[in-house]
């Protein structure tokens, strides 16, 4: 069925989008790490952007499928700032070089790993915001 949005509206559901992501992103990072830094936040919101395209683009696909597709998602977000903000710039946001199997020193497994657990909630809770914009009720979803 064919979105008959405007696409101000459009526009106006991924800046809300974007902007939960850039806090909930830098949120999790001050969890975890104590600290975040601006440009987590722009990331952030790019990866929660590219999330909820791809749960509007495979709403019925199984939820572990969509936790791979948002794990490459924020990885290769995670690499591609990495490479700009630590090796370009040399700002030194972060450095995984000390842990297994790290590439670059920008990206790791073990993030990987976290990002796909997390990447579960995340996409149920783009479907949720969905289905709270579209005012449609809540659907089956696929485990």
């Amino acid at each position: 069925m064919k979105d008959k949005r405007n696409y101000t509206d459009i526009a106006g559901e991924y800046m809300l989008i974007y902007a939960a992501g850039a806090v909930i992103y830098s949120l999790i990072e001050i969890m975890w790490r104590g600290y975040t830094h601006w440009t987590m936040a722009l990331a952030g919101g790019l990866c929660f952007s590219c999330i909820y395209f791809t749960e509007n683009c495979f709403k019925h696909k199984r939820l572990w499928l969509k936790c791979c597709v948002g794990c490459v998602i924020i990885t290769t977000v995670e690499f591609s700032v990495g490479c700009l903000v630590n090796r370009i710039l040399d700002w030194r946001v972060w450095d995984y070089s000390n842990h297994r199997l790290n590439f670059f020193g920008q990206i790791c497994l073990l993030y990987m790993v976290m990002w796909y657990v997390l990447c579960g909630p995340a996409y149920l809770l783009c479907g949720y915001i969905k289905r709270l914009i579209s005012g449609r009720k809540a659907s089956n979803i696929k485990y």
